[in-house]
C-alpha cells in the first residue's frame, strides 16, 4: 500500500446523497479479488448510457455528458467530494478499490457508512469526516473555480483551500499511523515476519508430527 501524507489534488464534487457501494462499482463487475482493473467502471451506471459488462472495452462506450467524472475540468481529480453517508450499501471491498484505481487518494463528506469507512483506510484512501457546513461551502467553492484544488495534510490533519482556509478533521491515531507508514493489514502482519518464522521453526521442533 502506497503511503499517504500530504495530497494537493484536483476535487471533483459528487453532489449526491447516500451513495451505496453498488452504485460506485456495480455487482456485475466483482469478478476479481485483485485491487485493480476496477477504476474504469466506478460509477459506471452513471457515466455510461449503455449497460456495462465485464471485460468490456470501455473506451468505446458512449459517455453520460452530464455526470461530473465526464467533465473536462474534472479529468485528473484525486480527492471527491460527497454528500452524507457515502458508501451505504453493501461491504464490497471493490469499492474502495475501484475509487484508488481511478485515481482517488481522499474522500470528503460529513459522513461516511461505517464499513465503507474501515475499507478506505485498509486500501490506502483517507475519509475525510467534515460538518455540513464546511461541505456546502467547498462544493460552492468547487462548481465556481475552475481547476479548483485542496491541500490534504494528514500529519496536521487539515485541508486547506486555496484561499488559505484551514479545515481540520479527526483521524483514529492507529489509522493515521498506518495511512502514513503505508500498512495494510499484510503490511502489518510482514514487521513481525522475524518472530513468525522463528515460530513456525520452534514448531517444527516441538510437534514434528505436524509438518509430516
Amino acid at each position: 500500500m502506497e503511503k499517504f501524507t500530504r495530497l494537493d489534488g484536483l476535487v471533483a464534487p459528487l453532489d449526491r446523497a447516500n451513495v451505496d457501494t453498488d452504485a460506485i462499482i456495480p455487482k456485475q463487475f466483482l469478478k476479481s479479488i485483485k485491487r485493480s482493473g476496477f477504476g474504469p467502471n466506478l460509477f459506471d451506471e452513471w457515466r455510461y448510457l449503455d449497460h456495462g459488462e465485464p471485460g468490456q472495452d470501455c473506451s468505446n462506450r458512449p459517455l453520460n455528458k452530464d455526470f461530473v467524472l465526464n467533465q473536462p475540468r474534472y479529468q485528473g481529480a484525486q480527492i471527491l467530494l460527497a454528500r452524507e453517508n457515502f458508501g451505504c450499501g453493501s461491504s464490497r471491498e471493490h469499492a474502495p478499490w475501484a475509487l484508488l484505481d481511478y485515481g482517488f487518494l481522499a474522500v470528503i463528506a460529513p459522513s461516511f457508512a461505517d464499513i465503507f469507512f474501515n475499507n478506505c483506510f485498509k486500501n490506502g484512501i483517507l475519509p475525510i469526516v467534515v460538518d455540513a457546513e464546511e461541505i456546502d461551502r467547498l462544493f460552492n467553492e468547487t462548481v465556481a473555480a475552475e481547476g479548483y484544488r485542496l491541500a490534504v495534510d494528514l500529519e496536521q490533519q487539515l485541508v486547506t483551500t486555496p484561499d488559505g482556509h484551514g479545515i481540520s478533521f479527526s483521524v483514529d491515531p492507529f489509522r493515521k499511523y498506518c495511512l502514513l507508514n503505508g500498512l495494510d493489514d499484510i503490511g502489518l502482519t510482514l514487521q513481525n515476519a522475524d518472530k513468525i518464522k522463528a515460530y513456525e521453526e520452534r514448531r517444527k521442533v516441538e510437534t514434528p508430527w505436524l509438518f509430516s
